[in-house]
């Protein structure tokens, strides 16, 4: 492992979180939209961001010598994905301009809202804060220690 190994862990780390908090905010910012950029005939569908560890070999051979030599190049973001598994909400309100219009249809009046729910992105959105300020003091530990290590060379 070397000098600024632990400095580049965390920092992907800081880049990983700080997409995470964009993707968080964007569905915060999005949470009412009944149109989509992509399809204006549905609600806003809210997104999430999966990482995965930063793995340098290919075969598990590679993997496990470079485990043994190096415990962990870090973290990065594997994909954005929206979430397809929570439904949307329905809101009865005839006036909005998205409400079912047919009087004959079982959904008249009804909006679909979109699949967001502000607390749940207001708890990630401290998760990810907490992430980012960890990978931080890591940060300013790693510096500190190679400080250390350029001291005793006086």
């Amino acid at each position: 492992m070397g000098l600024f190994d632990g400095i580049n862990i965390s920092a992907s780390g800081l880049t990983a979180q700080r997409l995470r908090m964009d993707v968080i905010a964007n569905n915060i910012a999005n949470a009412e939209s009944t149109r989509s950029v992509d399809d204006p005939a549905r609600p806003y569908q809210r997104e999430q961001v999966i990482f995965e560890a930063v793995q340098p070999g290919t075969n598990f051979a590679s993997v496990l010598q470079n485990q043994l030599q190096a415990p962990g190049q870090g973290v990065r973001v594997a994909a954005v994905q929206k979430d397809e598994e929570t439904p949307y909400k329905l809101v009865y309100d005839p006036k909005h301009p998205d409400a079912v219009k047919d009087p004959t249809d079982p959904m008249y009046g009804y909006v679909k809202m979109p699949n967001v729910d502000v607390t749940t992105e207001m708890v990630d959105m401290i998760s990810a804060s907490r992430s980012y300020e960890a990978n931080v003091t890591a940060v300013n530990a790693s510096k500190a220690i190679a400080m250390r290590a350029l001291e005793i060379g006086k």
